[in-house]
C-alpha cells in the first residue's frame, strides 16, 4: 500500500464502484483530478484483488475515523449523496462495507473439491447451496459436480431460488465449517447470494454430464425456472459459438420470414454468421425480407430469437449439434 499515490487508490476505488457510479463521482471532480485519474485507470489493466482490498479497507477506516478534522463517515456520506443522491449513496457504502468485510466462506476458495465435497456432504441441502452461492463458480462448478446426481438438483433449485440470506445464519455455517476444517477465518456476511445468474455460471462450468443431470432434475421439480435457467445459457447472440454444420441444420429448421424478425437490430457477427450459412439465393430472399420489413417491435424480434434458440436447444438435446461454450475448448474431429 505504501507504494500506491493518493491517484492511483482512488483510480482503484472508482473501479470497484461500478462504471456507472464511477462517472458520477468523477463528474464533480475538477477537470485535471479527472485526468490525472483516467490516466491511472488506463494504466490499472489488472489489478491483485487482495491489493483493490487493500484500498476498500483504507478508505473504509478514513471514512470511519477520518485523516483529520472534518473526515470521518458523516463527510464521506455528504460526498457521496452530492454525487450521486442519497440511494445511490446508501447502495455504495453498503456494497463498500460489505466488501471490506470479506467473504465468509474464503477458506474453502483454494481448497482441493474432493475435500470441500467430503465437508459438506453431512451438511443440509440448504447450507451447501447456501455455500456454493458464495464461492468462484467455476470452484462451486467442480464442488457440486462430486455431489450425488439427486443432491445436485435439489441444491441447483436452491441457489436458484435464493434471493438473500440472514448474515446471522451465513455466519454461523461459516464458523461451523471452520470448526470443521481446522481452520481460522474470521468470518463475515454477503447479504446478497444466489439466484438464478449465480446458477447459469456455476452450471456452465461444469461438465456436461453434471449439466445435464441438474437440468433433469430442475425440470422435475419446477419446469418453469429450469426453462429460464436455459435460456441464459444460450442466448440468440451466441449462435456465433456455433459451427458452421450446425448453423445450417438449424437454419434449415427456421423460416424466412421468423428469420427476418430475429435478426432486426442484431450485431454484425451475428448477422455474418447466419449470412455465410445460406445458400446465394436464400440469403438474397432474407435480405429482401428483412428490407420489407420495416420497423418491428422489440417483443416480436425476442419472440423470434426466443423460437429460434428453442430449436437450437432441442438439436442439442437430440445430439445433432454441439454448443461450444465461449470459455471452453475448441472441439477436436
Amino acid at each position: 500500500m505504501a507504494a500506491l499515490t493518493g491517484t492511483q487508490k482512488a483510480a482503484m476505488l472508482l473501479l470497484q464502484l461500478g462504471r456507472d457510479r464511477a462517472a458520477r463521482v468523477m463528474a464533480q471532480l475538477e477537470v485535471h483530478e479527472i485526468e490525472e485519474l483516467t490516466a491511472e485507470i488506463l494504466r490499472l489493466e489488472r489489478v491483485d484483488q487482495r491489493l483493490a482490498d487493500e484500498v476498500l479497507e483504507e478508505f473504509h477506516a478514513v471514512s470511519v475515523v477520518g485523516p483529520g478534522v472534518g473526515g470521518g463517515m458523516g463527510l464521506a456520506q455528504h460526498l457521496l449523496v452530492a454525487s450521486l443522491g442519497a440511494e445511490q449513496a446508501a447502495g455504495v457504502m453498503e456494497r463498500l462495507q460489505t466488501s471490506l468485510q470479506g467473504q465468509p466462506f474464503e477458506f474453502l476458495q483454494h481448497a482441493d473439491a474432493r475435500q470441500v465435497v467430503s465437508l459438506l456432504s453431512s451438511e443440509h441441502p440448504q447450507a451447501i447451496a447456501l455455500v456454493l452461492a458464495h464461492l468462484k463458480p467455476d470452484h462451486a462448478g467442480a464442488i457440486i459436480a462430486g455431489l450425488d446426481p439427486e443432491l445436485q438438483a435439489d441444491i441447483a433449485h436452491r441457489i436458484a431460488l435464493m434471493e438473500r440470506a440472514s448474515p446471522d445464519v451465513v455466519q454461523m455455517i461459516a464458523e461451523n465449517l471452520q470448526r470443521k476444517a481446522s481452520s481460522v477465518l474470521a468470518s463475515s456476511e454477503l447479504a446478497a447470494v444466489g439466484g438464478v445468474q449465480p446458477l447459469v455460471e456455476i452450471i456452465n462450468r461444469a461438465d456436461p454430464s453434471t449439466e445435464k443431470v441438474i437440468l433433469e432434475g430442475l425440470a422435475s421439480r419446477d419446469e418453469e425456472l429450469a426453462e429460464e435457467v436455459r435460456s441464459r445459457m444460450f442466448v440468440f447472440a451466441d449462435i456465433t459459438l456455433l459451427e458452421d454444420r450446425a448453423m445450417q441444420l438449424v437454419l434449415r429448421q427456421v423460416e424466412t420470414a421468423q428469420l427476418s424478425v430475429a435478426l432486426k437490430g442484431v450485431s454484425d457477427g451475428v448477422r455474418e454468421t447466419v449470412m455465410r450459412n445460406l445458400s446465394e439465393r436464400a440469403r438474397e430472399n432474407l435480405v429482401e425480407e428483412i428490407e420489407l420489413l420495416g420497423p418491428v417491435r422489440l417483443s416480436l424480434v425476442e419472440d423470434a430469437r426466443a423460437a429460434i434458440v428453442q430449436v437450437i436447444r432441442r438439436l442439442e438435446e437430440s445430439g445433432q449439434i454441439v454448443i461450444r461454450r465461449d470459455s471452453e475448448d475448441e472441439l477436436v474431429a
